[in-house]
Parts: structure tokens; sequence; C-alpha cells
């Protein structure tokens, strides 16, 4: 009996599923924002040694970021729902 992979069959990597379950995990935005708000009060605090000022300066800037990345993705998907004939439309705030 041949007990090699089947080279036809899918992946796990494959699996749709298996990314849009690893992007639930992940924290959304509005967790993310709570988590900016609790480290900013902590930081404002003033009652914690430099070391953890900065793992909590270091974990808010990877917050932001994260949460920048998940702004952008969300206008481009807003623009290609509201766009014609394959043109998308800038949002309200942003002038071309």
């Amino acid at each position: 009996m041949n007990d090699s992979p089947d080279p036809n069959a899918p992946s796990p990597s494959d699996d749709t599923d298996t990314a849009a379950a690893s992007t639930d995990d992940a924290p959304g935005l509005e967790q993310r924002l709570k988590r900016l708000e609790a480290i900013l009060t902590a930081l404002e605090a003033d009652e914690m040694d430099l070391e953890r000022a900065l793992a909590l300066f270091e974990e808010g800037v990877g917050h932001v970021r994260e949460a920048e990345r998940i702004l952008a993705e969300t206008e481009l998907r807003v623009e290609e729902l509201l766009g014609e004939d394959g043109a998308t439309r800038p949002l309200d705030g942003e002038r071309a």
C-alpha cells in the first residue's frame, strides 16, 4: 500500500474556511481600539517602569498599524461596491 499523500487532494492551506477562521481569531477594529484606549490610560497614569511603558507603546503601535490596514481594506471594498463600470469613486471625505 502507498502511504504517500494524493498530490491531487486539496491541501489544508487551499481551504478557504481555514483562512476565514484564522482571520476570525485576530482582534477586530473595535477590539483594537478598546485595547488602544486601555494602553493610553495605563501610559497616562505614569505609574510604571520604563520597560513596561515601552512594551505597552510597542503593542499600541502594532494595534494602530493593523487598524490602519483594516480601514484601508474596508475603504477599498466600499469603493469597489460603489464603483460603476469598473471605476471606483473616492469616499466623501477624499477628493482626487
